[in-house]
């Protein structure tokens, strides 16, 4: 039996869905989340303003992190599961456009890896503030491993 991982895990909302709100929205993906491993620390819901495609409504973000025997892509694939049976469907949405629940595989204990399917860190999480923040609240110290800083002082790089 493979060993456990802490994983991070960056989500966001910003449609209704017949859940709800996107607030309700985050807690049933969080409540899934469970489902991979075991959830042991969830931040608080941030509102954020859209970033890339800005004519949609606001987001609600947060950051979650699972400690979980699956491996990397198949925490991913189990991921992108969770979103479509939540109901969002990446083929007819634009890039960074509305979603009803968005699932983001940011870091993977201190693994660096780069397929077609996955890039761990997340290329672009140490630019994000609806990332970072979160993720601060509930993992201050963990590090990137590519920039090797930990989350509180790539928040305060920004």
């Amino acid at each position: 039996m493979p060993e456990r991982q802490t994983a991070a895990i960056a989500l966001g909302s910003n449609l209704s869905s017949t859940l709800g709100d996107p607030t309700a929205n985050l807690h049933e993906a969080v409540r899934q989340l469970d489902a991979l491993g075991r959830v042991t620390a969830v931040s608080s819901f941030h509102a954020t303003d859209p970033v890339g495609y800005l004519d949609q409504p606001r987001f609600v973000n947060a950051a979650a992190l699972l400690e979980t025997q699956l491996a990397p892509l198949d925490l991913l694939r189990s991921l992108l599961a969770i979103e479509h049976a939540m109901g969002r469907d990446r083929t007819n949405a634009p890039p960074k456009g509305p979603r009803v629940i968005d699932l983001d595989l940011v870091l993977y204990a201190d693994i660096e890896m780069s397929t077609p399917e996955l890039t761990l860190p997340h290329p672009a999480m140490h630019q994000r503030a609806f990332v970072l923040a979160p993720l601060a609240e509930i993992a201050p110290t963990m590090q990137h491993p590519k920039l090797h800083h930990s989350i509180t002082e790539l928040l305060a790089l920004l």
